[in-house]
């Protein structure tokens, strides 16, 4: 037997109150001979009990005493005269004159001491046990219900990031690939013996600028290498231009990633030329190049 737990049921307090059967009274008894600490916290528990109903004792007004003494006196003169017995024992003698008998013998009346009435404590409903298992029933489904929301939550926040990072990986993976697919485009042109490179030199207003023009004649593709063009200004931008025959030929603006040498640029198709030219245009391009804005040319 666990004595501690035994102690903690609420038997002990139950019969104090005085609410157990005589057999388990009895069995109260038997285990608090044998276990001293159970003897010990019973007679805390009556004492208990005692120090609670003296501290909320009610004293009866005085008038309940003559009410009960006349309730006596009536009990007495209702009862059947065989209640009461002569001295001698051999007859009734009647409650009047047992009275009379004693006043005369100068006897005092014996009156009973005032009667305590006391409250006592409802007995509890639920034992202590009971209680115990209620409270710790709670206490472990709040705190069940708290750890699984804050798991829901951490949940959550991770699906959160986990999405977070497949799209970035995402995002970075397309990069990649269309990094090195350019990379791959990009060398196969170089090392592809039917494209001309055409050198684009600077001219007297921009001596250093130089790029490299790739051009297929029979598949009339253009790729366009800038090695160094100065910033266009805002809201400018680098045209290329495919000179047939002294006529210029629209090949479309530069990038600015490919105007700043990060890239190799396939520009438009041309069917025919004998020279490139570069020139300063606005955003977009126009439809004819402005000659005093030419930076680079060079011939086939």
């Amino acid at each position: 037997m666990n004595i501690q737990e035994y102690i903690e049921s609420g038997i002990l307090e139950e019969y104090a109150l005085g609410v157990l059967s005589e057999v388990e009274r009895a069995e109260v008894e038997r285990i608090a001979r044998e276990h001293p600490e159970v003897d010990r916290e019973l007679k805390n528990a009556i004492q208990a009990l005692d120090a609670y109903a003296e501290a909320h004792a009610v004293t009866p007004p005085p008038a309940m005493r003559e009410r009960v003494l006349r309730g006596w006196q009536q009990a007495i003169r209702e009862t059947s005269p065989a209640a009461a017995v002569t001295a001698n024992g051999t007859g009734p003698v009647a409650p009047s004159m047992v009275a009379s008998s004693a006043e005369a013998a100068g006897a005092t009346p014996t009156t009973a001491p005032e009667a305590v009435v006391r409250q006592m404590p409802a007995p509890e409903s639920n034992s202590g046990r009971t209680r115990w298992l209620i409270a710790a029933s709670v206490a472990l489904l709040m705190l069940s219900a708290l750890g699984n929301f804050m798991l829901y939550n951490r949940l959550k926040e991770t699906e959160a990031n986990l999405e977070v990072a497949q799209t970035e990986q995402s995002r970075y993976a397309a990069t990649q690939k269309a990094a090195l697919n350019e990379r791959d485009q990009q060398l196969r042109v170089l090392r592809n013996e039917a494209f001309r490179a055409v050198e684009l030199k600077g001219t007297p207003k921009s001596p250093d600028a130089l790029a490299r023009v790739y051009y297929n004649p029979q598949t009339k593709a253009v790729y366009v290498d800038v090695r160094n063009l100065p910033a266009p200004p805002a809201g400018k931008q680098y045209q290329l231009w495919a000179l047939d025959n002294g006529k210029p030929v629209d090949a479309g603006v530069l990038a600015s990633a490919t105007a700043a040498g990060d890239s190799i640029q396939q520009m438009k198709d041309i069917a025919s030329a004998q020279a490139f030219a570069m020139t300063v245009e606005d955003e977009g391009g126009v439809a004819s190049p402005t000659l005093s804005t030419m930076t680079v040319i060079g011939n086939l």
